[in-house]
């Protein structure tokens, strides 16, 4: 007689977060259904069963982790004031976002780069370049805003891989140079926007 089905609708989310837990402590190289349905503790079928590939666990494993950073962004009360400082704002927020759990900071950007390698990860890369500058468009042009994405990037991405500490001061500089050269909606220009 087959035993019947046990329902557990957290099953998904509890593969998911095994998966973070696994990259987190093995590297993306140490990522399999077999690691994950251990960690998660459920049988191996079903990873599969909710995550065909791989690559559809770790597009969910992504998605998760892009959350960190872009709720930072988002509860800042800078990107809804005109007349907050949007690069110290920025700054700030980054500083504290880096400063919090490393390994998180660290997961985060595995699975983003983790894109270079895996073209089915990188519409969910996107999508986080995309969110964090629709969240800065509020207070500047398109064009900036991806402008500061790139930067904050790769500032991170500088203290991720060199170790070194991060620099606040400089941080918010290179922010506000990036915002003069197109302040925002309603503001003057600050010299240098249609250059080049």
């Amino acid at each position: 007689m087959a035993r019947p089905r046990r329902h557990d609708p957290e099953r998904r989310q509890r593969i998911v977060d095994a998966a973070l837990r696994v990259v987190g402590a093995r590297g993306i190289e140490g990522l399999s259904h077999r690691t994950v349905a251990a960690e998660a503790d459920v049988p191996l079928g079903s990873t599969t069963y909710h995550f065909a590939s791989l690559d559809e666990l770790l597009v969910a494993a992504l998605r998760q982790a892009n959350e960190g950073f872009g709720r930072t962004l988002r509860e800042s009360g800078a990107l809804a004031d005109p007349e907050a400082d949007l690069a110290d704002e920025l700054a700030r927020r980054m500083g504290e976002w880096i400063a919090g759990e490393r390994t998180g900071v660290e997961l985060e950007y595995e699975l983003y780069l983790a894109a270079l390698r895996r073209p089915a990860l990188r519409p969910v890369a996107a999508e986080w370049t995309d969110a964090v500058a629709d969240a800065l468009s509020r207070r500047t042009d398109p064009v900036t805003a991806r402008a500061l994405v790139a930067l904050m990037d790769g500032i991170c991405l500088q203290v991720l891989l060199t170790g070194t500490k991060y620099d606040e001061p400089y941080a918010r500089e290179m922010l506000s140079r990036v915002l003069a050269a197109h302040p925002g909606p309603g503001a003057a220009p600050g010299g240098t926007e249609g250059a080049g």
